[in-house]
């Protein structure tokens, strides 16, 4: 009987996954991050002070690039949606824009003799396109696991496994990248530090493109639309998601505020410790902190979500990094070890946050499907990406300005008070005021676990009516 109605929840779509497929599934991100993550986290500071663009530039530059993908990214995803691949709906992507956005991420890296200008202009191409690549990777990536199964506390697992392997990655980046640059070259903030940035963006990228390999190789497509269903979708799709799926917009602005609270506060943690506290030895330290406790908490969480519930989870751990944030601005510089507890603190909370939150995209997904008949899990992941992506934009925009308007200047050993407050802002006192914002957008998700099994349930029965109504008239 057991065996009977296992069978008959996986005709429905509810799928149970081994461990091999979760942890494959999970490289694709860990290897996004390994290249893009690497460059988010690193590419401000790597222009102002390798490079030698003026901050203000570097965060228009920035901004633009989202205005771009404001246009490129839904059109991707509608792209993903209406095409099939030999290789898959959503892994053909991964596959093909594999090596493009390793040789991309390395090129952004890369300081031409084209003087002040040509600089500016090369910085813009290269930025500009690995942007477009990477969201031709990570849209049909994110559609993936709605594709993998139906089963919620599965997607969880899922979600878990990945988002463990990006925190793995995460390790890697924010404690690697400062001590191989500095191994190669003995600094990390001048323009002699150009050939150790070089060398470590290249083992960088070719370890990304081995997970990102191991990932589409690893997995499996069960459900997705039918080529006769890929062929009605519509660009005009893209607008119809965003009228008739409140669930999906609610969770567009969880992403875009989640997304700015991180990339803000991570972008400032390089400039704090060589600056505010005087010791740009303990940057790789102080960014592991980051990525150190979701290795421990993040395979608790599909237990965490039973005890708490999806939203009383995003209340908790949104709450503890409130009280973080506020200690890293607030704290005297003079106390590292306090400062370094605030890290731990904030880094406990916003793990769980931005860890889960990728769970809930499915969901979304599930709820269009039910309301519209179409399962476009691209344009849902491309409408998310923009957000995604918009929010790590403002890790380089308002830093940016920040710095600008508060009179830093990236050729003095010293900075001034001015430059010093700034610096506190971006990486405490701003991230923790969204931290209040993102937790009234949370309270307008509505969407529950009871409601998403009766929808997957009434979707797959249509499906089996339709296919046996066909095979009637064939």
């Amino acid at each position: 009987m057991k065996n009977k109605m296992s069978t008959l929840s996986e005709q429905n779509g509810f799928y149970k996954l081994s461990w091999f497929e979760r942890i494959a599934f999970g490289s694709g991100d860990m290897a996004q991050n390994f290249i893009y993550q690497t460059v988010t986290t690193y590419l401000l500071f790597f222009y102002t002070n390798v490079y030698g663009l003026d901050p203000a530039f570097a965060a228009a530059m920035f901004l633009g690039v989202r205005i771009i993908d404001a246009i490129w990214d839904p059109i991707l995803g509608a792209l993903v949606d209406m095409t099939q691949t030999r290789f898959g709906k959503y892994r053909g992507w991964m596959l093909i824009m594999a090596l493009p956005l390793t040789a991309l991420m390395i090129l952004c890296f890369v300081v031409p003799d084209f003087g002040k200008a040509g600089k500016e202009v090369y910085a813009c191409i290269t930025y500009v396109a690995l942007s477009m690549v990477y969201t031709a990777v990570n849209v049909p990536f994110g559609a993936l696991n709605a594709a993998l199964t139906r089963d919620q506390h599965e997607i969880t697992i899922l979600t878990t496994a990945r988002m463990w392997l990006v925190n793995v990655a995460q390790v890697a980046i924010t404690y690697g990248v400062p001590t191989i640059v500095i191994a190669f070259s003995g600094t990390m903030d001048s323009p002699e530090a150009y050939g150790g940035w070089l060398t470590t963006i290249i083992i960088y990228g070719i370890v990304g493109l081995g997970a990102l390999l191991f990932s589409f190789f690893g997995t499996k497509e069960r459900v997705v639309i039918s080529k006769e269903d890929s062929a009605k979708v519509k660009i005009s799709d893209l607008f119809t998601e965003l009228q008739n799926n409140p669930p999906l917009v609610v969770l567009s602005l969880i992403f875009i505020t989640a997304f700015g609270i991180m990339a803000i506060g991570n972008s400032a943690g390089t400039y704090f410790i060589k600056y505010n506290i005087g010791d740009e030895g303990l940057v790789g330290t102080y960014n592991v902190i980051s990525a150190l406790p979701a290795l421990v908490i993040l395979p608790f969480m599909p237990w965490l979500r039973k005890q708490f519930g999806k939203k009383g989870l995003l209340y908790l751990s949104l709450g503890i990094s409130f009280v973080g944030y506020s200690g890293l601005f607030l704290l005297p510089t003079d106390n590292v070890a306090a400062i370094f507890v605030a890290q731990t603190v904030r880094s406990i909370g916003f793990c769980v946050t931005g860890a889960f939150i990728w769970s809930l995209i499915p969901e979304a997904i599930t709820y269009g499907e039910w309301k519209s008949g179409k399962r476009i899990s691209g344009i849902a992941n491309a409408l998310i990406g923009f957000f995604f992506k918009f929010g790590l934009a403002l890790g380089g925009f308002v830093p940016g300005m920040i710095l600008s308007i508060t009179g830093f200047d990236a050729g003095i050993p010293v900075q001034s008070d001015s430059a010093l407050f700034g610096i506190r802002l971006i990486l405490g006192a701003i991230p923790g005021v969204l931290v209040l914002v993102l937790i009234f957008i949370v309270s307008k998700y509505k969407l529950t676990d009871e409601q998403l099994v009766r929808y997957g349930n009434e979707i797959e029965d249509k499906r089996s009516q339709i296919s046996k109504l066909k095979n009637n008239h064939s």
